[in-house]
């Protein structure tokens, strides 16, 4: 769903003054000043403003705000959850009962102005493809904008992000390359990793050498956009067919650093074949 005018929803907690609007200025009184009583776009405290209303308005419902991600709501019904996210404003939200949508959708429709967008099959570059089997999240259309905004859409495509006798060093005696060009490669395929887990040792690796980039970590992390040409297609796929069958994977990988000796650790935890958890440490 979409909240309509959501900062003008808010609700000042202080008092603020603003200067008096070109073309609208009181020819007997020019140097006034107006007192708000509502939050307007462009004010500083907006965003807090609405949030705040719109968390303490859900709070009140018996909805739950998340720990870690303060934006994330969530609400228990027996056997049955519901949960939402909130972005700006969208409001992404979903159930395991449908009567619980609804229930979510008339408790928000009866507080703010909003319109009712439909199914989620696109949301901040992440595609969302639901089937009878499951749900698939890709970032192929960002996947392929990648890959021409730095012009390597010619080129050869790889089997594997980087090759596993490569081990990148300091490179002291390299040769220097465009340091926002690297960064901006590197925040680039960062952003992708929402989807793509699989880069994300290979980008972890080369993103330690942003602040003097050299030639040949310019080249690995062409490699790695070269590889996503030619893999645009893949993401996490969840299925609704899974059980509550914990299954964990792990590896090391001793001394891999070539300056300080440092290992190598990862792994990642799946319910039935959906992937629950990862993580990585270098």
């Amino acid at each position: 769903m979409d909240v309509k005018s959501i900062f003008l929803n808010g609700y000042l907690q202080e008092e603020v003054y603003i200067e008096q609007p070109k073309s609208f200025v009181d020819p007997h009184s020019p140097i006034h000043v107006f007192k708000l009583k509502k939050v307007l776009y462009g004010l500083k405290q907006a965003p807090r403003a609405w949030y705040d209303r719109l968390t303490q308005y859900l709070i009140d419902n018996q909805y739950k705000r998340g720990g870690i991600d303060r934006t994330f709501f969530i609400k228990h019904h027996d056997h049955n959850i519901f949960v939402a996210q909130i972005y700006a404003d969208d409001i992404v939200f979903g159930s395991t009962n449908r009567t619980h949508v609804d229930e979510f959708v008339s408790v928000m429709s009866s507080e703010l102005e909003m319109s009712m967008v439909g199914e989620l099959n696109y949301f901040l570059g992440m595609q969302v493809k639901q089937t009878s089997m499951g749900i698939m999240l890709s970032q192929s259309k960002y996947a392929i904008n990648l890959v021409k905004r730095f012009g390597l859409e010619s080129g050869k495509e790889f089997e594997t992000p980087m090759s596993t006798n490569l081990k990148l060093d300091k490179d002291e005696k390299g040769k220097s390359v465009d340091q926002c060009l690297y960064r901006s490669m590197i925040w680039s395929l960062l952003y992708l990793l929402a989807s793509r887990l699989g880069i994300c040792f290979s980008v972890g690796l080369c993103a330690r050498f942003q602040a003097n980039p050299k030639k040949s970590y310019l080249k690995a992390v062409k490699r790695i956009i070269k590889y996503v040409k030619g893999t645009h297609n893949l993401g996490l796929f969840y299925s609704f067919d899974t059980n509550d069958i914990l299954v964990g994977y792990c590896d090391v990988d001793w001394a891999r650093n070539v300056d300080g000796r440092k290992s190598t650790s990862g792994g990642c935890f799946y319910i039935e074949n959906n992937l629950a958890s990862w993580s990585s440490k270098k």
